[in-house]
């Protein structure tokens, strides 16, 4: 880790660069994922009873949502990387976790230099997984009508 000391506002800068990028992300990864499965989401699909198109259906959101947090998560990894801000591949992929989960397990891996990023990472997770949830069920609401 460097002894570079990033002011606040370059903190601050990165981090905002950084919840841009992942709501961008984020909101074109679940309508895609919306528009490949093919989700009638105005409310005109009618399943009273539970199928296996259904089950598919869900899992497939499910592992669409687990991939696109994946790939924000390993942003955010590659980020701590770059500034040398964590030791190696895999303590930058396991704090970014513990972080953007809200964990927040324990931040001595990270620099102190670069904690603030850090922060807002878990800030933007939150909101990024209460977005999924919502479509999440949305979708298995409307499936249901």
């Amino acid at each position: 880790m460097t002894d570079y000391v990033p002011s606040m506002l370059v903190q601050l800068a990165v981090a905002s660069g950084m919840v841009f990028v992942t709501v961008l992300l984020h909101g074109t990864g679940i309508a895609a994922l919306a528009r490949k499965l093919q989700f009638d989401l105005t409310g005109e699909e009618h399943h009273h009873h539970f199928t296996l198109g259904i089950a598919i259906k869900v899992l497939s959101v499910v592992f669409g949502l687990f991939a696109l947090h994946g790939v924000e998560i390993w942003l955010y990894a590659g980020l701590y990387l770059s500034l040398d801000a964590v030791a190696n591949l895999e303590t930058a992929v396991y704090f970014s976790t513990i972080t953007y989960a809200a964990i927040g397990y324990d931040d001595s891996a990270m620099a102190t230099q670069w904690r603030l990023v850090s922060a807002i990472e878990g800030v933007n997770g939150l909101l990024l997984l209460g977005w999924s949830t919502a479509f999440f069920v949305t979708v298995v609401a409307r499936l249901r009508r």
